[in-house]
């Protein structure tokens, strides 16, 4: 990978870390789900209108809008709105490549090898400790660790129907599954959290606010699905997918900088087997090498100019987690 690529790897990392951050700011202003469904209506539009169609089946689209953009971060914001801290919430998110593979074995009849049922095996147990972590200060924090654990079994989910999606462009697949979760977000929070909460919100709009929204819209959805995209154009699975374990680590880091949150010795042994048990379980050893001009078009989705997209070739369950590793 060269060096431009490699900084550009890692900024990525970089910002979907520091994304916690910036969801723990923006719930300080909005009410979860309505933060979410603006959220989503700022990554979609107007980019929409400029990517084309999403050259994949609108029942998959659909399905991974509700189960990705409803489900998932409807949790997630509403698990860190009830106490669940920024950089924990980075880590225990991270365990959707142990549900990734459960599903995967359900839905598509893989079956994990014993290499990755260890890896799985430790990452479970980071889970585990990190729960222990989290329960210690209360049964409302008990409440937010099941909330945010819950978003990373719609996350596993949502990661097997894209890969069943096979999208040929993860940006313009990005900005179409942010189409469908406004709505349905827009009226739970009208159900749950009231529209006196929302109007009070959107009158009492800040900069603070305003820029929380425009980061985790367009620094994290778009810059981010677009950069990576474009890594995974020109690199293999295998050399790409391993900057996605540095997100817990610029969450954990920057929510221990910025928010103050303190890393105890048993969050950051969590974190360690976490990150040890995911990148045993995801990743094969073997030398990888830079994809070729025709390769990389073909995964572009634009080998035949005008022509239908190729189908890419599918990785197994936990590189493709790896692959789409966004946390939030």
């Amino acid at each position: 990978m060269p060096p431009r690529h490699l900084a550009l790897a890692v900024a990525v990392a970089a910002v979907w870390g520091v994304n916690f951050v910036v969801i723990d700011i923006g719930l300080a202003h909005f009410p979860p789900l309505l933060f979410s469904a603006l959220r989503f209506t700022v990554a979609a539009v107007p980019a929409v209108f400029f990517v084309g169609p999403p050259r994949v089946a609108w029942r998959w689209v659909l399905a991974v809008g509700v189960v990705l953009g409803v489900v998932k971060f409807g949790l997630l914001f509403i698990g860190m709105h009830v106490g669940m801290q920024a950089g924990l919430s980075s880590l225990v998110l991270q365990s959707q490549a142990v549900f990734t593979a459960g599903f995967a074995a359900v839905l598509l009849g893989e079956r994990p090898g014993g290499r990755r049922l260890v890896g799985l095996g430790v990452g479970v147990a980071g889970i585990v400790l990190a729960a222990v972590d989290q329960g210690s200060s209360g049964s409302g924090s008990m409440r937010a660790f099941v909330l945010v654990l819950a978003a990373a079994v719609a996350w596993g989910l949502s990661n097997v129907l894209t890969r069943k999606a096979a999208p040929p462009d993860l940006f313009r697949w990005m900005v179409w599954v942010s189409v469908v979760p406004p709505l349905p977000l827009l009226g739970l929070s009208l159900l749950f959290e009231g529209r006196a909460a929302d109007l009070a919100a959107l009158r009492s709009l800040s900069l603070g606010g305003v820029g929380a929204l425009l980061y985790v819209a367009w620094g994290a959805t778009l810059f981010g699905f677009g950069a990576w995209g474009y890594l995974m154009r020109h690199h293999e699975v295998t050399v790409v997918a391993p900057f996605s374990l540095l997100v817990p680590v610029f969450g954990m880091s920057s929510s221990w900088l910025l928010l103050g949150e303190p890393i105890t010795p048993v969050a950051g042994g969590a974190a360690l087997l976490v990150i040890a048990g995911i990148g045993l379980a995801s990743f094969t050893p073997g030398r990888s090498r830079p994809l070729s001009p025709s390769e990389a078009a073909a995964a572009d989705g634009h080998g035949d100019g005008d022509a239908p997209a190729r189908t890419p070739r599918r990785p197994s369950a936990a590189a493709a987690a790896a692959r789409s590793g966004r946390p939030d």
